[in-house]
């Protein structure tokens, strides 16, 4: 067993806060008491995973069974990848430190194919066999969900299991029969028939896979009786699900740094480009009156100020001038801002606008998708260029000074006419926002990326464009855009063919995968991580032609790799919609929600069917109207210890707004369009810090009466993160500054560091102290290597150490200087006593204990 926590080393990492956990809303169960643990793995960084609504979702639903634990894991950035090698450990749980190799099953969120090479490097550094058939008994079940299981045919060697389609219910299922084969004493195959049994589950090892000279799909064969195809699972109503409304609050900044909460799941807009409209039909939307339930709960257990309505488009829920009339009427004296980041252009009316403004002016974002009305029909998109026009203008009208347009390159049938047509739609609009704007230009940006055809979408069997036409038509775009004085940002083309070649791969990618793994290949979905020419090597390496699954117009009787699972559309209606689409003038396909059934096979019109909230008048319980009152201060001081030493001064503050949130005070905010709390702090900590003094002021609003300091300090500490602790409380007159501190008082611990150097091969005689101040004390000078504003100095520290003593077992003190600018803080003191690099220093324990003012301490 090894004898150091990753933990205790976060100092040496970027952003320690993505490995830390002990965030708010977390569970850590006595591993003791149940009797399955289960990993839920998000291959990305922390900030990514932790912004998928999905993942919350399903670590609620498992935490909520007594026998299980549900932990997290996401995929290490590089600085700790190579911190976890070179210190030989493995990679684990965030909750209990739970290694890969330990857990009984690792549930990977597969959302985008650029992120499978981050599925090996987790499963390699857990210890766990990259490959099914190289795991026995002993090993844990690799499963995986999202989006790409609807062909994960590229990965399918690489796992145990995938689920199709919803899976809060399947989940439980799936845990519930490894629980139940692990008593009964089954073996491997035994347990993985059992999952195959559930709706939804597709086992790849049950099928086997022929192909033609070609290098087409000759044939999928069923190795097992009854299991000849698997179709999606498909929650019938949201309403009847748990209410998830105990999200874990990441202590650092996030995608999606808000409550998300979803209105509605599924889309029959019937867009015939989009995965997401095909996989996850039909329209199953949330009663407005649980919407509303469920962002009451969840604003109060996380301290939230903002609350985002998701769907693949909000503007398409029933009831959406009602919920959000209801919602700004709630929050809106709270400084709460409601976003909806999915709009279609057609579904924003005036008052919806207005409602959304109220409190702040969250960006706008439409996505006309081509710049054409002929493509926009080819694609079925359901909008014209005059509702584009006369959403702009209700946009601008209501205020706002910038907007967001989403193109793709590459759509069936684009012509330079198309490509043309999306610069004047752009020119256009920012004229129009001009003229709102009494002759102020707002800012367009124009946003493009390349398509790329998706599984069990109409669109299923056209080509992509070749990497240098997709080139020549982004140069095209940019430099008409650019000569316009239009900002323009693209997708990566390189990233978009690789996408396309997983996107409709088979099973023979997996050596593709792993090749380009074993050269380096990680976090390929981030521009700076990429690295194509890697690819390419692996490519030819593995002798496999990136044209085959990319260029190529597949026959309409070819076998395709994912033809054995369903999405519950069937190929006849693809079929339809790619005829009406491109062999035709294009014809259009009517929503099924608002217009006729369409015949996609997906409901049964008995159990599954769209599912349409009541336009009922809600209950908005808005509070009363407050008079104009002056606020208050109250100034506290507190200690931050223990993990909490390891966040940022903006994490920090982040943590302390949102435990004042939950706590019930009633912040003071600042006016404007951003309204923000007025809270302030004296100094702020470096991160790995400890303090015993930190101070910071907090305006209220006397809401019914002034809070007490006593009351106030009780209910910030009853919500306070692990390793804050608010220690006094008083009232201070509303203008007052904090002291100005001229010296600061702090005490390292050597003793407790020697666990951590011996982890990374550093021993140092700590017996020895009074010797160590010594020859500190004797210098002239002390030199130390400081990094700032991404450059090293080399800065004299004895100027600004005031003094030093030995205060035993194996501490020491020292008063620091305070000089505005001299970059000198308590680490460089542990570098300059012994001897180390900043990384290495930041290991051992520092504490701030006081500050020392003109007249009186902190």
């Amino acid at each position: 067993m090894n004898a150091i926590n990753i933990k205790d080393l976060l100092t040496m990492v970027r952003k320690p806060s993505r490995y830390m956990g002990g965030e708010v809303n977390s569970v850590k169960k006595d591993l003791s008491t149940v009797r399955l643990t289960f990993g839920l793995a998000f291959p990305d960084a922390y900030e990514v995973g932790m912004s998928h609504l999905g993942i919350q979702i399903l670590y609620q639903a498992l935490n909520a069974m007594d026998n299980i634990a549900c932990e997290r894991v996401f995929a290490p950035w590089l600085d700790m990848e190579a911190l976890l090698k070179r210190l030989g450990l493995p990679l684990a749980t965030l909750e209990s430190a739970i290694p890969l190799e330990s857990l009984d099953v690792i549930g990977f969120s597969l959302q985008y194919e650029l992120s499978y090479t981050n599925v090996l490097n987790m499963l390699e550094l857990g210890n766990v066999p990259l490959f099914s058939l190289d795991r026995g008994e002993g090993h844990p079940f690799v499963i995986g969900g999202g989006p790409c299981a609807f062909n994960p045919e590229p990965i399918a060697d690489f796992f145990d299991a995938f689920l199709l389609g919803d899976g809060e219910e399947a989940v439980i299922e799936m845990a519930e029969a490894i629980i139940a084969s692990k008593a009964a004493g089954e073996d491997r195959h035994s347990t993985l028939k059992r999952l195959a049994a559930i709706q939804g589950v597709y086992v790849p090892s049950f099928f086997s896979v022929s192909y033609n000279a070609d290098s087409t799909v000759r044939e999928i064969s069923p190795l097992h009786e009854g299991y000849e195809a698997v179709v999606k699972r498909t929650i019938a109503d949201m309403n009847g699900l748990p209410r998830p409304s105990r999200p874990v609050v990441p202590f650092m900044e996030t995608i999606h740094d808000r409550v998300s909460v979803e209105i509605n799941r599924g889309c029959t807009r019937g867009c015939r480009f989009c995965g997401a409209g095909s996989i996850y039909r039909p329209s199953r939307e949330r009663e407005p009156d649980e919407v509303i339930r469920i962002v009451d709960e969840t604003l109060m257990s996380t301290g939230y100020d903002e609350v985002s309505l998701l769907s693949l488009s909000a503007g398409d829920y029933t009831a959406i001038e009602g919920l959000m009339s209801a919602l700004m009427a709630r929050y809106s004296s709270g400084s709460v801002a409601v976003s909806l980041p999915s709009m279609r252009v057609g579904t924003l009316s005036a008052s919806l606008a207005t409602e959304i403004r109220k409190v702040r002016k969250t960006g706008f974002t439409l996505a006309p998708e081509a710049g054409s009305d002929r493509l926009r029909v080819i694609i079925n998109k359901g909008i014209n260029e005059e509702d584009l026009k006369r959403c702009a203008k209700d946009v601008f009208s209501l205020g706002w000074k910038g907007m967001k347009l989403y193109f793709m390159v590459g759509l069936p049938t684009e012509t330079d006419e198309d490509i043309s047509a999306i610069v004047s739609l752009a020119v256009c609009v920012r004229e129009i926002g001009k003229a709102v704007s009494s002759g102020k230009a707002p800012d367009i940006n124009v946003s493009a990326a390349c398509f790329v055809p998706k599984p069990h979408t109409p669109f299923q069997w056209e080509p992509q464009l070749s990497p240098d036409e997709s080139a020549r038509r982004l140069f095209s775009l940019k430099r008409e855009l650019t000569r316009r004085k239009l900002g323009f940002k693209w997708g990566d083309s390189g990233m978009s063919l690789l996408e396309g070649v997983f996107s409709r791969g088979d099973r023979r990618l997996s050596k593709l995968i792993l090749a380009a793994f074993r050269k380096g290949a990680r976090f390929d979905g981030w521009t700076e991580q990429f690295n194509l020419k890697l690819w390419q090597e692996a490519f030819s390496e593995c002798n496999i032609d990136m044209r085959f699954y990319t260029e190529r117009r597949r026959g309409f009787d070819e076998v395709l790799p994912w033809d054995h699972l369903s999405s519950g559309v069937t190929k006849e209606f693809l079929l339809r919609e790619y005829e009406q689409a491109v062999n035709g003038k294009g014809v259009e396909t009517k929503d099924c929600k608002v217009f006729n059934c369409t015949n996609c096979g997906v409901c049964d019109h008995k159990v599954i069917k769209n599912v349409s909230a009541k336009e009922a008048i809600m209950r908005s319980n808005a509070p009363a109207p407050q008079p104009a009152s002056i606020a208050y201060r109250l100034r506290f001081r507190f200690s931050k210890t223990g993990p909490a030493r390891l966040l940022s001064h903006l994490e920090l503050i982040n943590a302390l707004l949102r435990a004042a949130r939950r706590a019930g005070l009633p912040l003071a905010y600042s006016q404007g369009f951003h309204p923000l709390a007025k809270l302030s702090f004296a100094s702020s900590l470096p991160v790995g810090l400890e303090s015993e003094a930190e101070v910071m002021d907090m305006e209220l609003r006397p809401e019914n009466g002034k809070i007490l300091p006593d009351e106030a300090l009780s209910r910030l500490n009853r919500q306070s993160p692990i390793g804050i602790e608010f220690l006094e409380c008083e009232e201070v007159p509303l203008k007052s500054g904090f002291p100005s501190a001229m010296m600061t008082e702090y005490v390292l611990t050597l003793t407790d560091a020697s666990k951590r150097l011996k982890a990374v091969g550093l021993h140092i005689d700590f017996d020895d102290i009074n010797g160590i101040v010594r020859d500190f004390q004797a210098k002239d000078a002390c030199v130390v290597a400081i990094e700032k504003a991404d450059k090293t100095i080399s800065v004299d520290i004895m100027p600004m150490v005031h003094s030093l003593e030995a205060l035993g077992n194996g501490r020491i003190r020292f008063l620091l200087r305070q000089s505005a600018g001299s970059g000198v803080r308590p680490v460089a003191v542990a570098q300059g006593i012994l001897g180390l690099s900043a990384q290495v220093a930041s290991l051992i324990p520092i504490r701030k204990k006081r500050g020392i003012c003109v007249a009186h301490s902190l």
